[in-house]
């Protein structure tokens, strides 16, 4: 791929080595907080829909040495960088990519169902809700098919008994929760919110395919301190590879 416009950053405490484009969605905390919240065992196989040039993917590949991870992304520039990452960071033995549309289905992909499933979905499915973003950025924030077409992705992707992980805007919380009721259950949330005293912003669920347990409701995360510490001790933790979210 042409460097022109393309970056080299450091992730997850320097462990990470992540090339991606200036013009494109960058990986953020939402990506560091989606890895943390990945809690594969050894040997078991992890899908993560629409991944981008594998941030989450990468940093939840080094978190979890011993688990297997497919990316499925839809972008041809994202998904070249992915297997470029992959390679960079010495894991493409352990992180496979397949370009493919979420929108289009699991069952397009043909691959067996996997152990567990995490994403980052676009934020908004309505192109009137906010300023149009960016030609390089417009399939990160926007989802043609609607957030029910994630989910209906990620039902299909575990077996029975996998789990579901999903990071969003916490107003869009009813749905998920919604969308992902007629075949999983077990439900447990953290909120993620800016400071201790503001409305959390994003919310992490866990879900199990074909789960019967209670929603639990988990303290929240919160990213930063008041008194101008750019990230809370928690948040530093993960974003460093220090702490994982634990379910």
């Amino acid at each position: 791929m042409d460097d022109t416009g393309v970056t080299e950053d450091r992730v997850l405490g320097g462990r990470v080595r992540l090339r991606q484009r200036l013009d494109g969605y960058r990986a953020g905390m939402d990506a560091a907080l989606l890895a943390a919240a990945c809690d594969a065992l050894p040997g078991q196989r992890v899908i993560e829909a629409g991944c981008g040039v594998g941030g989450a993917l990468l940093a939840a590949a080094t978190r979890r040495p011993g688990a297997i991870f497919q990316g499925v992304e839809r972008d041809s520039a994202a998904a070249s960088l992915a297997v470029e990452n992959a390679a960079l960071n010495e894991l493409a033995d352990r992180v496979a990519i397949a370009q493919g549309d979420v929108e289009a289905g699991f069952r397009a992909l043909g691959l067996p169902a996997f152990d567990a499933v995490m994403t980052n979905p676009p934020f908004f499915d309505d192109p009137n809700a906010l300023r149009a973003p960016a030609p390089a950025k417009s399939g990160a924030w926007m989802a043609d098919g609607g957030l029910a077409a994630w989910t209906g992705f990620c039902l299909k992707a575990v077996r029975e008994g996998g789990t579901i992980t999903i990071i969003h805007r916490a107003d869009r919380l009813a749905d998920i929760l919604d969308a992902l009721a007629p075949k999983a259950g077990s439900f447990r949330i953290r909120p993620v919110a800016p400071f201790a005293d503001a409305p959390a912003k994003r919310v992490i669920v866990r879900a199990i395919k074909t789960g019967k347990a209670p929603l639990v409701l988990l303290p929240p995360l919160v990213l930063h301190d008041r008194e101008g510490g750019k990230h809370s001790a928690a948040a530093e933790a993960i974003l460093r590879g220090e702490a994982a979210l634990d379910w």
